[in-house]
């Protein structure tokens, strides 16, 4: 029988070449009753030659394993079966145009599969084919969005240094897991000195030069991918030294402050030196230490500001309060 006498009218071929999805009615046999002119335009295969074949003699050496297994337990145990593109990238062989030759790359799509009793057939199975690709590449720009997003969140605009919010989560991150683990975490807090008085001489377009050259030198001594350098707030900047112990943590910060120095760049303005130069305070979690990230962060803030005290341009150290495991 042919398509047209489904509902006794001559309308069903049109509406059915008129849709933007592939569609192919099968008997129980798997041969083809129904072929519509998406299919035919994005297989290369005309409805002709397509109706009361078998669909694998169709496709050929084409159709994907996981598209024949589907299909044969749609078809025998009347349950409808999804691929989508996600798991089952391209199971049929399908192209944005007319297939020009083998090499065409094959169009992304998903097909649904409808187990259906229609006389005079009996038992067939509808597989509708959905193309892909405007939805696959939605999602990239989607993504690449997200990841512009995330980027701009998790970085300084100004300093390409990790911003404070990336500070706020991974500090906690690496705190929590030092804990759990009984591992060591150092932490050190790095201000640049008489800032405020190196704008007003120079003025903020050089101040803001000078915190972009700060942070190179800065991130040029931090040589593991788990050091993290992130700008606290104004000219004041953290590094996270996840596995870091006490002296190894005093010896990177004495190594960050000379990296400062050695760029030589005038401060007429300071009150310790004719050049720019930081104050560094550190803090360590000593491996098996019970303590809070709040202790340890004011730790190393308190030795930051004992190092202004004792004439800046130096590196001071103090350790966290330990404090007591929960019962």
């Amino acid at each position: 029988m042919e398509p047209e006498k489904l509902d006794g009218g001559a309308s069903w071929p049109l509406i059915l070449d008129a849709v933007e999805l592939g569609l192919v009615l099968v008997d129980a046999d798997a041969r083809v009753l129904l072929w519509n002119a998406w299919l035919a335009r994005h297989s290369g295969v005309s409805a002709q030659t397509a109706r009361g074949q078998p669909l694998a003699g169709v496709f050929g050496a084409g159709l994907s394993a996981s598209f024949l297994t589907a299909l044969s337990n749609t078809l025998r145990y009347r349950l409808p079966v999804v691929l989508s593109n996600v798991l089952h990238f391209c199971p049929l062989p399908l192209y944005a145009q007319t297939p020009a030759d083998a090499a065409a790359a094959r169009m992304p799509h998903a097909i649904t599969m409808t187990p259906l009793v229609l006389p005079p057939w009996g038992a067939c199975c509808l597989i509708q084919i959905t193309d892909s690709s405007r939805a696959i590449s939605r999602e990239k720009v989607l993504q690449r969005q997200s990841e512009r997003l995330n980027r701009e969140v998790m970085t300084d605009s100004l300093t390409r240094a990790f911003s404070r919010g990336f500070f706020d989560h991974f500090y906690q991150q690496e705190f929590a897991r030092a804990q759990r683990k009984g591992t060591k975490l150092s932490l050190i807090m790095i201000d640049v000195d008489y800032f405020k008085d190196y704008n007003d001489a120079y003025g903020h377009p050089a101040g803001d030069k000078v915190l972009i050259a700060v942070v190179q030198a800065l991130q040029a001594v931090l040589l593991r991918s788990t050091d993290k350098l992130a700008r606290y707030g104004g000219e004041e900047f953290a590094v996270i030294l996840p596995d870091c112990g006490e002296h190894k943590a005093l010896a990177i910060a004495e190594l960050l402050r000379t990296a400062v120095l050695a760029l030589n760049l005038p401060h007429r303005k300071s009150a310790i030196s004719n050049q720019l130069t930081v104050s560094l305070g550190t803090s360590t979690l000593k491996a098996g230490q019970t303590s809070s990230a709040q202790a340890l962060l004011d730790a190393a803030d308190q030795a930051l500001y004992a190092a202004k005290n004792q004439g800046r341009n130096c590196v001071q150290s103090r350790s966290p309060q330990t404090v007591a495991a929960p019962a």
